[in-house]
């Protein structure tokens, strides 16, 4: 889902933990809330004031809050909001009811994939209006800017509708001998090309007006005023003129030779076309699918382990392979392929199948005809896989960036799975392909936890109130066959299958040997430490084992500090204040990741002792230019230091942000601005 960074929702809703339910569903979802609640017309008017909501979830058991009241005070706000309406169950009545109201959609609250799937396809519509809105401003904008350039072209450039003549520019009236506009209006294109192309302009033009898929250029001879002729290209295109749609002709006299065109366009080391060129057959390609033309796709080939082995061959022969590796791939391109290069050693792909067999054939082959190659540089005699990903096109995905995020996300999933791998996006075999990856995903889980495979990094928290010894974030990654893996990668497999507590008493061990080892050196360190939802229903096990690793270590209280997010907390209130409270025994500290970010986040501390509240990432984006984020930290800070909790800005990404923060009140920041993750020292 192509979103903003979060999602603002007011809640209209009598019930502080049912919108806290709702909450935490879209958080587990992967969707970032900015919430805010209303009761009364008065609170709706305040919060589209101030919270400038995307979203309105209504709830139509609130009293006194008709659902056209509603409506109508979100459509004086003259803002485009969606209104969802969240009811107890669905029924074919009051749901055409509420959309006479004015609804956009309709969510059961007892079936909550359904209710995440109507608010996230009510925010999706609302950013295609908002784009919609700005392609139209940007288009109005281009127009005037070309309306303004036209005249000063050295191109003979007119617009036509229906064959007549609208507008032209000077160099076309000089062109074609006219001294005035006024001659040329109105007057039939047609009349100034010669009789001996007259016919194949005619079709050209009448086969432009019905959308059909015709070359945009014709050679012939142009007319002038005095009925002399001279030979001219006529390139077209499709334009607007005041609204109506019409054709650009450009008229050029001299053409460019064919053969030197062909040479621009190709990459001078593969033989490929270039970057751009790619790019724009890309693009035909995407036109062509909204037109609905089918069995195209767009695949992304690399070589794996490039890096290592043009450290191995040298840097002197890392274009002779990649010529080699192109003229492969080129090889076993059909006749209405495209091949060209997109990056360093990335090869894109055009391919025109009829089928998900023949696309599948036309893989393998590649794969057999690029691993059973020996690439001869010189005296060294080497053998390569590839890894590819590609995206099926169709008109649903009709856009090229869309298209290069979903072959790029393939292909770079075929290579997390240790490569010479292949990998489609094609919604309708999601579930499988999912199912798939799902599966080796697993199993290089349980490798990492048998091979001890996992590493750690430590990111460090600035005291911006002078504390003493040093604060860090510990961060989990995993070594995969192609390299570093993040957590989002693999925690949610982990979780399903029951190994994040696993996974945690690893970190964790890892974690206290580090801190004994700096204790040692003289280095007071406190580390904070991630701890998933599993481990905290384990604690029978957990709090026994950790009391006993740090008697062993013989660490100060506070050196290790867990922490959870406020969302995943609230959704296990008392597993989690029977687990703080055992581990306040033990000495340690809590801290509440993603604070901030609920209906009530302060009432949660009523019940949840945490030492250290991190301020959500949210209010960090843009922060200089937020001034109602900043407010909204500094009343996080106050309250915070008044019930004496600490507070962290993580995300913090440039020193403006950073001297606000202070401003603020904030205890702490954290972000790569201040100091990139660097690998722990784990030293028993």
């Amino acid at each position: 889902m192509k979103t903003d960074s979060v999602i603002k929702i007011l809640f209209v809703e009598n019930s502080v933990e049912d919108a806290e339910q709702i909450i935490t569903l879209l958080r587990n979802a992967g969707t970032a809330v900015r919430p805010a609640r209303a009761t009364t017309l008065e609170q709706i008017h305040a919060a589209l004031e101030e919270l400038g909501p995307d979203l309105v979830l209504y709830n139509p058991s609130v009293s006194g809050l008709p659902l056209r009241s509603v409506a109508q005070q979100i459509e004086a706000s003259s803002r485009d909001i969606a209104l969802v309406a969240c009811v107890p169950k669905v029924d074919e009545q009051s749901v055409a009811d509420m959309f006479q109201e004015g609804v956009h959609g309709v969510g059961a609250r007892s079936q909550p994939k359904q209710l995440i799937t109507v608010i996230r396809r009510e925010f999706d519509a609302l950013n295609a209006r908002r784009q919609v809105r700005r392609l139209e401003a940007a288009l109005r904008e281009s127009e005037r800017r070309c309306d303004a350039l036209l005249d000063s072209s050295n191109d003979p450039i007119a617009y036509v509708h229906e064959g007549m003549h609208v507008r032209a520019n000077r160099s076309y009236l000089d062109t074609f001998g006219y001294t005035d506009y006024d001659d040329l209006l109105c007057l039939p294109v047609l009349d100034l090309i010669g009789p001996s192309d007259a016919e194949a302009f005619k079709n050209l033009l009448r086969a432009l007006s019905k959308g059909e898929k015709v070359e945009h250029r014709l050679e012939l001879h142009a007319r002038r005023a005095d009925s002399s002729t001279f030979p001219a290209t006529a390139e077209f295109a499709h334009a607007t003129f005041e609204g109506e749609p019409c054709l650009q002709i450009v008229f050029r006299r001299q053409q460019i030779d064919p053969f030197l065109v062909e040479q621009l366009q190709r990459d001078t080391v593969t033989g490929l076309f270039n970057r751009a060129r790619t790019l724009e057959c890309i693009d035909n390609a995407v036109a062509a699918a909204s037109e609905g033309r089918k069995g195209q796709t767009l695949l992304l080939i690399e070589p794996d382990n490039w890096a290592p082995i043009v450290n191995n061959v040298g840097l002197g022969k890392a274009d002779e392979l990649l010529a080699a590796f192109a003229h492969r791939v080129n090889t076993q391109l059909g006749q209405e392929d495209i091949a060209g290069l997109l990056a360093e050693h990335t090869i894109g792909v055009i391919l025109h199948t009829d089928t998900d067999d023949a696309i599948r054939a036309w893989i393998d082959g590649l794969h057999k005809a690029i691993s059973s190659e020996i690439f001869d540089l010189g005296s060294q005699s080497i053998t390569l896989t590839v890894s590819i990903g590609g995206s099926l096109l169709g008109e649903k995905n009709a856009n090229t960036d869309m298209l290069l995020n979903q072959a790029g996300q393939a292909l770079r999933s075929a290579q997390g799975q240790g490569g010479n791998r292949n990998e489609l996006h094609d919604p309708a075999a999601r579930e499988k392909a999912d199912a798939e990856r799902e599966r080796n995903w697993l199993s290089l889980l349980r490798r990492a936890l048998t091979q001890n495979e996992f590493m750690l990094y430590h990111q460090q928290s600035i005291s911006l109130q002078d504390a003493e010894g040093d604060y860090s974030e510990i961060l989990l990654r995993m070594n995969g066959p192609q390299g570093e893996v993040s957590p989002g990668f693999f925690m949610p497999i982990a979780e399903k299958h029951g190994l994040n507590a696993e996974i945690d008493r690893w970190v964790l061990s890892q974690a206290i040997t580090a801190l004994k080892a700096r204790d040692r050196l003289g280095v007071p360190t406190t580390f904070f430490v991630k701890l998933t939802p599993d481990s905290m229903q384990q604690q029978a096990n957990l709090l026994p084992w950790l009391d006993r690793t740090l008697k062993q270590a013989s660490l100060k209280h506070g050196r290790l500090v867990l922490e959870m997010t406020e969302s995943k907390v609230v959704t296990m209130l008392r597993p989690a204040q029977e687990f703080i409270t055992g581990w306040k025994k033990l000495g340690g500290y809590f801290a509440l990741e993603q604070f901030g970010s609920g209906l009530n986040s302060f009432q949660l501390l009523n019940h949840i002792h945490a030492d250290y509240l991190k301020i959500d990432r949210s209010f960090m984006a843009e922060l200089p230019q937020h001034p109602e984020n900043q407010k909204k930290i500094t009343e996080i800070c106050q309250q915070a230091h008044e019930m004496k909790r600490l507070t962290i800005a993580e995300w913090v990404e440039d020193a403006a942000s950073t001297s606000l923060l202070f401003a603020c009140g904030v205890d702490f920041v954290q972000g790569n601005f201040l100091q990139e993750p660097q690998p722990l020292a784990v030293n028993g």
